[in-house]
């Protein structure tokens, strides 16, 4: 496919570009080191427009294509995965499935708030006992007439601890098992809501991991999204679209340390030459350049077919699986190529690889990824 880029598109990549070259860069490694959720970052970010990109400006949002949006994410993620995560959870998963499912009264009340950035929202589909196999949900919501009453715990929340808003998959019919589900528009002052420890990750050391306790949570059944058990449904639709997030976020890792890789080897000399003179380092930077670009088009592909409203759950999952995995092998290489330099916090890549693994997990494994596209062939 000939992917040729608007003037639009280009000028987003660019503004995007510039914030994480010149905005992101200069703290990244202190926020990776602290834990530090970069919640100023986060709020110019809403500013500029990056945390409702493809929403209606009916709703605050950008009104942009799902082109524009991964564009903006690969230059994120080139500098802060951390960031991008945030930014990706905001845009695929709670403002696409509160403009795609919302009632009107949902988007005044909260998807305005969410795409201008005044308020973040966290997806809450994991549990202890219900990762991969997201059909075993234990967190319940029991009809009480007006009103649902919550209970049960979520964990590896992005977001989770700074949040307005959460999206909480809750089983209201258990004999109906997936079918029984809802999905719950859950805010942050409601009693009995407790927001639990953050997580220690090995990667995206930024971003705000917590696990969630309900206990007793009383939720309007005016927000409840979607007809009564539509809440697995819902919670598969929008992974769908978030995995093209994902995959774009995987994509700026891996190119972002390639950027590095290519920098340093052009600049530091071994046994009498330029390290990019030796056909050993060629060869490394010659397979990484093709992975990043093959990912690069599956992923432009799955957006484009979003974009113009046609199926992309197969091209999607391929986009995320193969660009979870090229992250993977690109910033592995990249610290290889910087030898000791890559070990330490300074020269970046050790973090873009510890960052990388996460891409291969969250919204959906590798596995399920394989799972996902094997059913979509034997369709």
């Amino acid at each position: 496919m000939n992917f040729q880029l608007s003037e639009e598109q280009q000028a987003v990549r660019q503004a995007a570009r510039d914030f994480a070259q010149n905005i992101l860069l200069p703290g990244v490694i202190e926020r990776d080191a602290q834990q530090k959720f970069p919640r100023e970052l986060i709020r110019q970010m809403g500013e500029l427009g990056f945390l409702g990109m493809m929403v209606n400006p009916v709703w605050n949002g950008g009104g942009m294509d799902t082109v524009s949006y991964v564009l903006a994410m690969e230059e994120i993620s080139k500098v802060d995965a951390s960031a991008s995560v945030m930014m990706s959870v905001n845009n695929s998963l709670v403002c696409w499935g509160l403009e795609k499912y919302g009632t009107a009264e949902q988007k005044e009340k909260y998807l305005k708030r969410v795409a201008a950035g005044e308020i973040i929202g966290a997806f809450c589909l994991s549990e202890p006992e219900a990762g991969s196999d997201a059909t075993s949900q234990r967190t319940t919501a029991e009809d009480r007439g007006d009103h649902y009453l919550l209970n049960g715990t979520k964990n590896w929340i992005t977001n989770g601890g700074t949040a307005g808003i959460y999206l909480v998959m809750a089983q209201t019919h258990p004999e109906k098992k997936h079918k029984g589900i809802n999905c719950l528009i859950v805010e942050r002052d409601l009693p009995g809501f407790v927001v639990g420890k953050k997580e220690d990750k090995m990667g995206i050391r930024g971003s705000d991991t917590h696990s969630l306790m309900f206990t007793d949570v009383k939720v309007p059944k005016a927000n409840r999204l979607g007809e009564d058990g539509f809440g697995f449904s819902f919670a598969m639709q929008v992974l769908n679209g978030g995995r093209i997030g994902i995959a774009a976020q995987a994509l700026g890792i891996a190119s972002g340390a390639f950027e590095l890789a290519l920098r340093y080897a052009r600049e530091r000399k071994a046994f009498g030459k330029l390290l990019a003179e030796h056909q050993a380092i060629q060869f490394k930077l010659a397979a990484m350049a093709t992975k990043i670009d093959a990912a690069r088009l599956l992923i432009l592909q799955a957006a484009s077919l979003k974009d113009q409203q046609l199926p992309f759950v197969k091209e999607a999952a391929q986009a995320k699986l193969f660009a979870s995995t090229i992250a993977q092998e690109v910033t592995t290489e990249a610290v290889q190529i910087h030898g000791g330099y890559g070990y330490v916090k300074e020269f970046h890549v050790e973090r873009l690889m510890r960052d990388a693994k996460i891409t291969q997990i969250y919204e959906g494994t590798s596995e399920i990824q394989h799972m996902v596209i094997a059913r979509e062939l034997m369709k």
